[in-house]
């Protein structure tokens, strides 16, 4: 399965793109929110090993990638969790390459997928976890229209510390398609 934007390709994870993974991945500063950052790449390797191959299984994990169709260059990933043994709801989290930043790719690439996720899989509710200093991220989710639901205090252990995570979600019903 491949998705498509103006300006990205939307294709699931496959194992020969490690090393362009781990170029953006494991920039400690620009992932700082982010609960993985790999070392090797071989961490990168165990990341795409325990991805599911599926789409849709309740209780996994389905990774894609993004790639800018202009260069064919892999510039982020893309998760989504599926939560509920109901498999109605979604969490959903992305990671871009710092030289993509700014430019709309990840407000291009998460609507698309978004409306995937509502209109192809029938899914009710989506729902993203923020560190509240990720104030872009906030900013996106926001722009995107998705609402906070809950600002849970020191409930994350991430890189060390305890940390506050923000809960933002969206309904189908809310999704303007």
């Amino acid at each position: 399965m491949i998705l498509e934007t103006t300006r990205l390709i939307i294709r699931p994870i496959r194992p020969e793109d490690k090393n362009e993974i781990f170029k953006y991945r494991s920039d400690k500063e620009v992932n700082k929110y982010q609960g993985w950052i790999p070392r090797t790449l071989e961490d990168v390797e165990i990341f795409i090993d325990k991805v599911a191959k599926h789409i849709n299984e309740p209780g996994s994990w389905f990774q894609f990638v993004i790639i800018e169709k202009e260069s064919q260059k892999i510039i982020g990933d893309l998760g989504l969790h599926f939560l509920d043994s109901e498999n109605k709801q979604v969490e959903i989290g992305c990671t871009l390459d710092i030289d993509f930043h700014n430019k709309g790719y990840a407000t291009e690439s998460l609507r698309r997928v978004i409306e995937y996720v509502f209109r192809e899989l029938g899914k009710h509710r989506i729902t993203t976890s923020i560190d509240p200093d990720n104030t872009n991220s906030i900013r996106l989710m926001e722009r995107l229209g998705f609402r906070k639901e809950a600002h849970f205090v020191e409930s994350l252990f991430v890189n060390g510390k305890w940390t506050d995570d923000l809960v933002y979600a969206l309904l189908a019903r809310e999704w303007k398609f």
